[in-house]
Formats: structure tokens, C-alpha cells, sequence
């Protein structure tokens, strides 16, 4: 590609991408002040909090690894587990076959501040005061409402108006959501925070170090203010995407049992590379799964198996179909996941053999060890037709895509909406590397607590009230999350932090810029901005479930020999927009040079690098 839409910058001082400009700027501050990249990470995890309310929010989640010279990557899991009194038999007894997709019900224990909060403490070099300055500033004195957002504040106000009054103190103040353009504020949110950082004030005046002070406001979250707030919040019955009315399970005893906690990555040798994920409480294996199948087709990447042919595009669609089934019938928060099978070569090669000539329109998951899978209940939406709708009489994918994608969110009669998620890489003179993805909490999932301006998350949708798979509801298991950062070495060096919004896509958006990266040698900002395709053929991770067997949406610069060539194969092919498909930060080091570099995702008109 010999254009791209913005320069790929490069440098030797740090770098800072994230999917909204407040927060590639607040890292960046950090680093400035002398901070390193966990400092940066973490205030640019706390604006996007302020910045980004339909992505992500205190309340929610957040998985992030962490590289520093001469130690292997880590995960920090800030993803939360069910609550205690979260049991298949506590949702049947409510009259549900599903975990509903908004409301109290489906929060799982709130991660995301104190995986920012335990990355700050132990490995930052800031206070709490400085890295939440930027933040603080948003929620105060406002930030203009993008048009995305202020599209889902529009949709979401009647909803708002009905039924979660509080969330509509905020968001659509006197009745009517801020325009775009117009500044919006968050005083419950700052005053939260102002009670934060008095806590490790506090601590501080007593002599306590900097890490014991930000300890003391990890108590005042746990067992203090906060835990007591969402606890009183969650007894009172709120509307939610069932149609009726119910109480949260979240208790304060909870919050004070629960910390997020380090643990290794899985990984996977790829052509030279070494590509990190989180394990398999997440769908990141997923991601690993992919490059393993296609390594095992003879020729991929070369010739007519290159990167942008209707046969790599094929072969790709493919993998991740077979990859995508694995991840629903064996991932889970459990000792019993086939891991070390699902990754391995011989595998991956009996998997590769099932990719035929043409499209598959089944789920395949496979037998590892001989195992026999077992699939959830799952709802099939199936295909579409030529005038957009497929055989149940509803939207078919491309149109909910594009729909999606000028609104910013499509609230149903029940309050659901589709939102999305926030993604922060950051590197640092020093080596120190971080992949960050934040998420949950949006303005959608349920009604904003009111004395903390913010709402819980609804990640419990993820698991399933089935008895005896591996996703299935447990109290203290974590939901198998979407939330996928990622990270490659090189040469026993960490050269790349990369990640994605997209829900189920990331673990697919993903995989098609690091093969962009890996085989053609592409730049950081060229591969992003390279043309993006995935698949919706895999169950949704989301309430209610759906999938469209067989469904691939590509952008529409994508020529239309492919298209026609796909759709001779059989796959079911939707064209979207020219830039619709894809949401990439990146940043990377070269340890010979020291050049760092990053690029960030020009789709949605928010996503932004900065460094020097």
C-alpha cells in the first residue's frame, strides 16, 4: 500500500495509541513528566473512562499484558468473577434461560479500576493524583460529545427517561442528551474520584509510600465508599433486558474478597514471531488457534494464498471458523481446558485438513485428546437475501453493521444496545511495553449508580446457565470475556503491543493485521488502515447469542473479483463501507535501534497515536 491516512510515527522517547484522542494524550502526558509506560497506560485507562462512557467505564473490565526487559510478558487479569450468589439455579429461579444482556443481573464483580489501580502500584512511578489529573479534568470541565456518542445518547434517552432515571440525570439532563459539539459532564464521576484521591492523600500525610497509598484507595474502593454504594444500589430492582425489573447480586462482601491478579500468557511460534495472548478464560487462544491452522496450509501467504486474494481471504474465514468453534465448545475459567492439545501442531494440522474449497456453513469445533465436544444452545439467525433480510425476517449483518456504525449503538425496545470496547498500547524509552483492552460499564448496560456517576457491567452475559460446559455460571469463575490484548516478541525481546475493540471481531481483527505485519512486511499504519473483513458465521459472545452461519462482511475496497470469488465458494459475503471494519492501536520497538513507532484506526474519526 503506497498511501496511508495518517503517518506512522516513529521516534525514540514513547509511544501512545488508543482508540480516542483524550487518551493517547493523556498517556503521553505521563511519559513526559518522567513517567513510564505503566504510568501512561493508566491515565490513558482512566480518561477513556470519562471520554468514552458507550465504550467502557469504571464499573467495567479490563485485561491488559505487561512486558519489561529481561522478564516474559505477563497478564494482568482485572476481568472479575461472578459473584457468590451467581448460579445457574438463582437465574432459573427468576424465570431466565439466559443471562440478560443490561441491567444488575448481569455484573460481574468490577475489575477494571483496580487492574488499573494494581498496575499503577506495581509498576508505576506517578501518584494516583497525577495519572487521574486528565481524567479528572474530562469529567469536570467536559469534553465535547462526538457524533458516535451522542448518537447513543439520543438512541438510549427514552430508555433513560422510562426506566433508569439516574443514568438520565447524566446523560440527558433535563430530558434531552447533549448534541455533538456540546460539552459533556460528569460531577458525580469527578466527586468519586476527588474521594479517591483523598484517600491516598491521607496515606500519604501519615508517611505511607507511594504504593501503600494507592493501596489505601484500593481499600476505600473494596470496603469503603464504593463497595458500600453499588452494594445498597444493587438491592433495589432495575429494569433490564428480560422486561422486567431485578435485583443485582453483586454484595460488598464481594468487592472486598476480590483482587485482580497476574498470570501467564499463552503463546505461540509463528514464522520467526512470538505472539502472546491472554489464557483461555478468554477467547484470546483463539487469535493463537488461527495462526497455527493456517501455518499448517501448504503455501499460505504465497502466490494465491497472499495476503488480499480471494484465497487467503478464503483460507482466513476458514481458520477462524474452526478456531471460533473450539472457543465455544472448550473455553472457560477452568483446569479442565484441553489447552496444551488445542495448540498444539498436530492439531492444528488435523484442523487445517477440514478447510476445503468451499465455504463451510456448520460449526466444527474439533476433539482434543479425543474429547468429545459439547456445544451451548445457541440461537441461528441464519443467512440473508438480496433485499437485506435474512430468513427470520430481520436485518441481515451488513445492514446491522452499517447501521451500527452511523448510530454508534442500536438500543432495542429493552434497553440493549451495541456497544464496544476501548483499546490503549503503550511503549517507553525504557523497553517497558503494555497492551491494554478496557471494557464494560458503558452508559447502556445498566442504570448509572448515583452517588458514583457511573454504572456495573454487564460481562455475566458471556457465561452460560447450562450445567457442565466450560462457560458455564459459577460463582468466582470469571465469564469467558471478549477482552483480547495482544503482544509479539522478537528474539526474546517484546517488539509489539497491539489490540482492538470489536467484541468477537477482535480475536479476528487482530490476526488479519499481525499476518499483514508478519508476511508482507507492512508498517504499523499500512496494516491497520489495509482493507478489513471478519466473520459473524461463530456464535455471538453477547446476549442472546445469535449467529449467521455461513456470514462474511468485507469492506467495500475490496475488489469485486474477491467478493464474487468468495460468494462462488459458497460464503454468504455482505459488502460494508470502505471504512467500516477495524479498530487497530498499535505501537511498536526495534531493540537493535531503540525506534519506537505506532499507528492508530482512522474509522469512527476518534482513534489517535501520539509520541516523540
Amino acid at each position: 500500500m503506497d498511501f496511508t491516512t495518517r503517518p506512522e510515527l516513529a521516534g525514540t522517547f514513547g509511544m501512545v495509541s488508543a482508540t480516542h484522542w483524550i487518551g493517547a494524550q493523556a498517556g503521553m502526558a505521563m511519559l513526559e513528566r518522567g513517567g513510564n509506560a505503566f504510568d501512561a497506560a493508566a491515565a490513558a485507562g482512566f480518561a477513556l473512562q470519562a471520554a468514552e462512557p458507550q465504550q467502557n467505564g469504571p464499573g467495567g473490565d479490563m485485561t491488559l499484558i505487561v512486558a519489561e526487559p529481561g522478564r516474559p510478558p505477563r497478564v494482568l487479569s482485572a476481568q472479575g468473577p461472578a459473584p457468590a450468589a451467581a448460579t445457574p439455579a438463582a437465574f432459573r429461579a427468576l424465570g431466565l434461560g439466559h443471562v440478560p444482556g443490561t441491567g444488575l443481573l448481569a455484573a460481574a464483580i468490577p475489575g477494571s479500576t483496580l487492574g488499573w489501580l494494581t498496575l499503577l502500584a506495581d509498576h508505576g512511578t506517578l501518584a494516583l493524583a497525577d495519572v487521574l489529573g486528565p481524567a479528572l479534568a474530562v469529567a469536570e470541565d467536559g469534553l465535547p460529545v462526538t457524533a458516535r456518542l451522542a448518537a447513543v445518547l439520543e438512541r438510549m434517552a427514552p430508555h433513560f427517561r422510562q426506566h433508569w432515571p439516574s443514568s438520565a440525570a447524566v446523560y440527558a439532563p433535563g430530558g434531552q442528551p447533549p448534541a455533538a459539539g456540546t460539552l459533556l459532564r460528569n460531577p458525580a464521576l469527578a466527586r468519586t474520584w476527588r474521594r479517591l484521591l483523598e484517600a491516598e492523600a491521607g496515606a500519604a500525610a501519615r508517611g505511607e509510600g507511594r504504593a501503600d497509598a494507592i493501596g489505601a484507595v484500593v481499600r476505600e474502593w473494596t470496603a469503603g465508599f464504593v463497595a458500600e454504594a453499588i452494594d445498597a444500589f444493587c438491592r433495589v430492582p432495575q429494569r433490564d433486558s428480560s422486561g422486567d425489573a431485578h435485583a443485582g447480586l453483586i454484595t460488598a462482601a464481594d468487592l472486598t474478597a476480590w483482587r485482580p491478579h497476574y498470570e501467564p500468557t499463552v503463546s505461540l511460534d509463528f514464522r520467526g514471531w512470538t505472539v502472546h495472548k491472554c489464557g483461555f478464560f478468554s477467547q484470546g487462544p483463539a487469535f493463537l488457534q488461527q495462526l497455527a491452522i493456517l501455518d499448517a496450509v501448504p503455501g499460505f501467504g504465497e502466490g494465491a494464498l497472499a495476503p488480499g486474494t480471494e484465497g487467503y481471504l478464503h483460507t482466513v474465514l476458514e481458520a477462524t471458523k474452526l478456531a471460533l468453534a473450539d472457543r465455544d465448545a472448550w473455553y472457560g475459567d477452568g483446569p479442565d481446558v484441553p489447552a496444551d492439545e488445542l495448540l498444539s501442531p498436530a492439531y492444528a494440522a488435523a484442523r487445517a485438513a477440514l478447510i476445503g474449497e468451499t465455504a463451510s456453513l456448520e460449526l466444527v469445533p474439533g476433539s482434543p485428546a479425543g474429547r468429545t465436544p459439547r456445544l451451548p444452545d445457541l440461537v441461528v439467525r441464519g443467512g440473508f437475501d438480496a433485499a437485506g433480510v435474512n430468513g427470520l425476517g430481520e436485518p441481515n449483518a451488513v445492514r446491522a453493521l452499517q447501521e451500527a456504525t452511523a448510530a454508534g449503538g442500536l438500543p432495542a425496545a429493552d434497553g440493549r444496545a451495541r456497544t464496544d470496547t476501548v483499546h490503549i498500547d503503550v511503549v517507553d524509552r525504557w523497553g517497558n511495553m503494555v497492551s491494554a483492552t478496557p471494557s464494560g460499564g458503558w452508559l447502556s448496560s445498566s442504570p448509572v449508580i448515583p452517588e458514583l456517576g457511573f454504572p456495573l457491567g454487564t460481562r455475566l452475559q458471556m457465561a452460560w446457565l447450562e450445567e457442565g460446559l466450560p462457560n458455564t455460571l459459577a460463582p468466582g469463575r470469571r465469564p469467558r470475556t471478549t477482552l483480547s490484548p495482544s503482544l509479539a516478541v522478537r528474539g526474546g525481546d517484546a517488539v509489539l503491543a497491539f489490540g482492538s475493540p470489536g467484541g468477537d471481531q477482535q480475536d479476528q481483527w487482530q490476526p488479519h493485521f499481525f499476518l499483514d505485519v508478519a508476511l508482507r512486511g507492512a508498517g504499523l499504519q499500512e496494516a491497520i488502515d489495509a482493507p478489513g473483513f471478519h466473520s459473524v458465521h461463530s456464535p455471538s459472545s453477547f446476549y442472546p447469542h445469535e449467529h449467521q452461519p455461513g456470514v462474511a462482511l468485507l469492506e467495500g475496497r475490496f475488489g469485486a473479483d474477491v467478493v464474487e470469488g468468495l460468494r462462488r465458494r459458497g460464503h454468504r459475503v455482505g459488502v460494508a463501507g470502505n471504512w467500516e471494519i477495524g479498530r487497530l492501536c498499535a505501537v511498536a520497538r526495534d531493540p537493535a535501534s531503540g525506534i519506537l513507532r505506532a499507528g492508530a484506526n482512522p474509522r469512527g474519526m476518534a482513534g489517535y497515536a501520539v509520541g516523540r
